[in-house]
């Protein structure tokens, strides 16, 4: 999954169980589920992991460790009886040439880990720079209601602004690259962005700038260091100072998605089922995203051999540099014409199904728990269908499921910006689990949901087998019921009403 790409509040969960009364017959879905074992999956998982391993320790797009995995996915489409196409496409690749450097000198001097409790920001800019820190508009402590922040959205943060001074600024409402730009023209010499501090916003922020253009060194942080260096200073000189070096390297490269699609199938009714393939250059990547394309590579050989017949045509799709800022996807979509996009009815997304801390989110197609605003993109008419099918089916195995949003994170993204359906299923990732989430998923609250989220230790071992066989069936269930709807007598509609008001089975009630 693409770390975060702006400052806006993307994480949290409304409970979400499925009615007594379920509208899909889980029936006719339970051979193709029965077929899908975690076994298969966790088979392909651990090819992934090997070729991270034999190519640098990652998978990172337009490296060998991605070639290698996209020659394995396409040889065990071809073994199962799919034509295979490859989607070229060139990319600017950014990432951390050495590793960044990230120090407190003053007045308690402090050399922070990188990759634990900072990271340089994809796309920042390069430099080694060691002075005093200025704070930008800060909230500390935080207000009650995350994304309310809004340090240096605005140039009149930096008035008085000390030029050649390191920026020091909250996460909130704006994305990071305004906060950048910001900081760059008003002479600051670098930028440290810590996370904004309510519940869920304490961790490392880990994000992007959007493009190659800036000058500063950034990095982002989180909320605990962020306020130590503040000094209980929220606009100014804070009396600390700090070291900040980056150095990432800015190229251009070629890489590919994989594509398949199944030879039958009314391909006026498409059905587009996707993962990402490429990892992060810290690690192979297993969690994010080697169990959503494993999952989704173990429905599509055992599809193939059971030899179904789809009424709608399922095109497979393994996205690549979607770490880089969803550019598979992107290109993809953005290389349709009008007419097959059309053709397009939907499209599921699974990036990251296997988290070890898992919570069983839903995207929030209908927007029920997740108003359209800061960090919760509009779902296109039918997303809330799609969102329905999923809660169904976890309630019809009594599981319980939860909602997040569509935070623009993941391949789902270009289409849904297109008008297209989309859905999918999401197992957490930097995100900390509540109390009442470990009560009712289990696992361990104030932890994150993927501890090894970006990092290097994202292996094999780095999942949950019992969430990824749930999500895995969940897949393989959504897969199949839209494959075999007719979309001519029953058209994605929305349900009348939002799904998490109706009435659900909780596993805390007594059954």
């Amino acid at each position: 999954m693409i770390a975060l790409i702006s400052g806006l509040a993307i994480f949290g969960a409304t409970l979400t169980m499925a009615p007594a009364a379920y509208a899909d017959d889980t029936t006719e879905t339970q051979g193709l589920r029965k077929a899908v074992t975690l076994a298969g999956v966790r088979d392909h998982q651990a090819a992934l992991d090997a070729i991270g391993a034999a190519n640098g320790g990652n998978r990172v797009a337009g490296s060998s460790g991605y070639i290698a995995s996209a020659n394995y996915v396409e040889s065990k489409l071809t073994a199962a009886g799919y034509t295979v196409t490859r989607f070229p496409f060139q990319f600017t690749f950014n990432a951390d040439a050495t590793p960044a450097v990230f120090q407190q000198t003053a007045p308690t001097p402090t050399t922070y880990v990188d990759g634990v409790e900072f990271s340089s920001m994809t796309f920042s800019g390069n430099g080694d720079v060691t002075t005093s820190v200025a704070a930008v508009d800060l909230t500390i402590p935080p207000s009650a209601t995350p994304n309310t922040s809004t340090s240096g959205c605005e140039s009149a943060d930096f008035v008085g602004f000390p030029a050649g001074a390191i920026a020091l600024i909250q996460r909130g409402t704006c994305t990071f690259r305004t906060k950048a730009n910001n900081a760059q023209a008003a002479g600051a010499s670098a930028v440290i962005v810590f996370n904004e501090g309510q519940t869920g916003r304490t961790g490392p922020v880990a994000g992007t700038l959007g493009e190659p253009t800036m000058t500063l060194p950034v990095i982002g942080t989180t909320h605990a260091i962020g306020a130590d260096l503040a000094n209980g200073v929220l606009a100014g000189d804070t009396g600390s100072t700090a070291r900040v070096r980056v150095d990432r390297v800015n190229e251009e490269r070629t890489t590919e998605n994989v594509i398949a699609e199944t030879p039958g199938g009314d391909p006026n009714n498409v059905i587009v089922v996707g993962a990402h393939l490429d990892s992060v250059s810290r690690g192979p990547g297993i969690n994010d995203n080697g169990s959503g394309s494993a999952g989704i590579l173990e429905i599509a050989e055992q599809f193939a051999a059971r030899g179904i017949e789809p009424r709608n045509k399922i095109r497979f799709a393994w996205w690549g540099a979607e770490e880089l800022g969803l550019i598979g996807s992107t290109r993809y979509v953005a290389s349709l014409t009008q007419a097959e996009k059309d053709q397009i009815a939907l499209n599921l997304n699974f990036d990251m199904i296997g988290s070890p801390n898992f919570v069983r989110f839903v995207y929030d197609g209908d927007n029920s728990a997740f108003p359209v605003g800061p960090g919760a993109a509009d779902g296109p008419q039918g997303s809330g269908e799609i969102e329905r099918v999923f809660h169904d089916y976890f309630g019809s195995v009594r599981l319980a499921s939860s909602e997040t949003p569509f935070s623009g994170r993941s391949d789902y993204g270009p289409f849904i910006t297109a008008g297209i359906p989309a859905g999918g299923l999401f197992t957490g990732a930097e995100g900390v689990k509540t109390v009442a989430e470990a009560a009712i998923y289990g696992g361990t609250a104030g932890q994150a949901y993927d501890p090894c989220y970006h990092l290097a230790c994202d292996t094999y071992a780095n999942n949950s087998n019992t969430g990824l066989d749930q999500m895995s069936d969940a897949a393989a269930h959504a897969i199949l019921y839209f494959a075999k709807r007719n979309f001519a007598k029953s058209p994605l509609v929305d349900p009348a009403g939002p799904v998490s008001t109706a009435k659900f089975w909780s596993p805390l009630v007594a059954k």
